[in-house]
């Protein structure tokens, strides 16, 4: 579904990005782990275009999509939930969903996805009037997916969503992940949660400083010493 060919980032002088080459395939759940700064967000906010590609080649089902603009991208169903959820916090709960369907025009489809999100995160039907900004850290986080699944995503990419949650609330969080994945929504996840994302991984990149230096199936890199020590802890 998704390729990425010796991709290279730069913000002004300092290269985030040394030729990465990623590729995800339709029904995957992958995994990018690393250190901070290694490079993680900077890869989905390219292929986003929210950062130009400065070398390199972002392929969504063999067509290039690194010159399209941004919205282009939501359009052909690439959707991105960036790192510290960005909800709009004077808005309902309803309103920021509402925003999340904003191309699509057929009222009973916008219906199926709000429908879908609520047996999803049942907790945001009940807290649907209720102002985004008043909402806890989990729900706000539950609120930033279901923003990005009323665009009817055919990837999604999630950027660091345990960031800041109670373990329990990590753990439903993941649930609804595995469940995304299992009715057919293609995932690609970054999570400095590395033993967690990996347990429920296809497969994984681990990346250093804009550098792939190891990829494989996710249960090969939870074996791996290397991995283990450097990321996972034990």
């Amino acid at each position: 579904m998704l390729e990425l060919r010796d991709v290279r980032v730069q913000y002004g002088e300092v290269q985030a990005l040394h030729g990465i080459n990623i590729r995800v395939d339709a029904g995957e759940t992958v995994v990018l782990v690393g250190a901070n700064g290694a490079g993680k967000s900077t890869t989905l906010r390219a292929i986003s275009s929210l950062v130009p590609c400065a070398q390199g080649e972002i392929l969504l089902e063999g067509q290039r999509i690194d010159k399209l603009p941004a919205h282009r991208l939501v359009q052909l169903g690439v959707i991105h939930v960036p790192e510290g959820r960005q909800v709009f916090p004077q808005m309902t709960v309803s309103e920021n969903l509402d925003l999340g369907a904003y191309f699509c025009r057929d009222a009973h489809e916008k219906g199926r996805r709000l429908d879908r999100v609520w047996q999803l995160f049942p907790v945001l039907s009940q807290r649907r009037n209720q102002s985004a900004g008043t909402l806890s850290g989990g729900e706000q986080q539950m609120l930033a997916i279901g923003r990005g699944l009323m665009a009817n995503p055919r990837l999604l990419m999630l950027d660091e969503p345990s960031l800041g949650l109670a373990p329990v609330l990590v753990d439903g969080i993941f649930d609804v992940l595995i469940e995304l994945n299992r009715q057919g929504t293609t995932l690609l996840l970054v999570e400095q949660n590395a033993n967690v994302a990996l347990s429920i991984a296809h497969r994984g990149y681990v990346l250093e400083t804009g550098v792939i230096v190891k990829h494989g199936m996710a249960g090969d890199l939870l074996d791996d010493e290397q991995v283990r020590q450097a990321y996972l802890g034990y």
